[in-house]
C-alpha cells in the first residue's frame, strides 16, 4: 500500500465524528454472528449524535477511503468494515514497530 493510499485512510478517520462513526460499523462486524458483519445505517443514528445528512457525508468518506462498503436494501443502507483493507494498515503499522 502506498502512503497516499495511507494518508487517505489516515485522513478519513481523522475526523471524530467519522471515526466513532467507522468504530460502531465495527462494533457491528465485531458482533457478526448476530448481525453477519452488517450495520444499518439506521441502527447507529440513534447511538451518534449527529444528524442523517452528516452521517450520509461521513458514510461517503469512509467509502471513498475503503474503509467501508455499502449495500442498499430497500430504504436500508448497510455498511460492512472492509477486512482486507483493516488487515492490510495492521500489517503495514506493525511491520513499523519492528
Amino acid at each position: 500500500m502506498d502512503t497516499k493510499k495511507m494518508a487517505k485512510i489516515f485522513k478519513a478517520l481523522s475526523n471524530e465524528n467519522r471515526l466513532e462513526l467507522y468504530l460502531k460499523i465495527a462494533e457491528a462486524h465485531e458482533a457478526g454472528f448476530k448481525t453477519g458483519g452488517e450495520c444499518c445505517v439506521a441502527d447507529i443514528i440513534a447511538c451518534l449524535n449527529i444528524g442523517a445528512p452528516t452521517i450520509s457525508h461521513h458514510i461517503k468518506e469512509l467509502v471513498n477511503a475503503d474503509l467501508i462498503t455499502t449495500e442498499k436494501r430497500g430504504k436500508f443502507l448497510i455498511c460492512r468494515v472492509n477486512q482486507q483493507l483493516v488487515a492490510e494498515v495492521s500489517e503495514i503499522l506493525s511491520l513499523q514497530h519492528k
